[in-house]
């Protein structure tokens, strides 16, 4: 991991563009053909649940290089009620300036920050390996399903206080600005300049091993 002079700061409005390109480039072809995260950071921003206080950028010699953002969710109790939670991405960092640690920084940074505005805990859907290594782990340890009710390798979280879901077995239900509109976001994508798109990467292929590790809630 290299030492990399990074400013973390708040998005601005200004940067609005930026991230958003930086999000595409990201996100190309990883997950599938093309993406639509960049999308997602347009319109994520309007939500209702949209948490601007952890909506960070992380600036090398003047470029915004990587940005997280952060909604509000819940979890849909078994035992009846909703637990306020949180969930961040897209989270994005320029191909060129990944593993050099931007990412991490923009996690713990945030994090910190959440757990000092009093959220509980943080949930995400990604790469359990990877953000295994950051102390996420398995939502299904706490008998944490999709809003499917399927338990997913890639749904993890994060206690920002200890002991916050230790009764918290239930359905995690997040944001419908998360549940994207395809036809949205490939109109939103013509207005960035054309990308090749390919298929059959090897990031695409994990992804699709990392779904068909869900399965149904018993």
């Amino acid at each position: 991991m290299k030492n990399l002079p990074i400013i973390l700061r708040r998005e601005k409005p200004a940067d609005y563009r930026a991230v958003e390109d930086l999000t595409r480039e990201a996100f190309w072809n990883t997950f599938r053909p093309g993406c639509d995260e960049h999308y997602l950071a347009h319109i994520l921003r309007t939500a209702d649940s949209f948490i601007p206080a952890l909506d960070y950028v992380a600036v090398l010699d003047g470029r915004i290089v990587g940005n997280i953002m952060y909604a509000k969710s819940t979890v849909a109790l078994d035992a009846g009620g909703e637990l306020p939670v949180i969930i961040f991405g897209p989270v994005s960092v320029l191909p060129e300036y990944q593993r050099q640690g931007i990412g991490t920084r923009l996690i713990k940074h945030t994090r910190t920050l959440a757990r000092q505005m009093g959220y509980s805990a943080v949930f995400l859907y990604g790469e359990p390996a990877y953000y295994g290594r950051l102390g996420f782990e398995p939502a299904e340890n706490y008998g944490i399903a999709s809003e499917g009710n399927e338990y997913c390798a890639a749904l993890q979280t994060f206690e920002l206080t200890p002991g916050a879901l230790d009764l918290a077995a239930g359905r995690f239900i997040e944001d419908p600005v998360y549940h994207v509109d395809e036809a949205a976001a490939t109109a939103f994508d013509q207005t960035f300049p054309a990308k090749e798109k390919r298929y059959g990467t090897p990031s695409q292929q994990r992804f699709q091993e990392v779904i068909a590790m869900h399965r149904p809630r018993g």
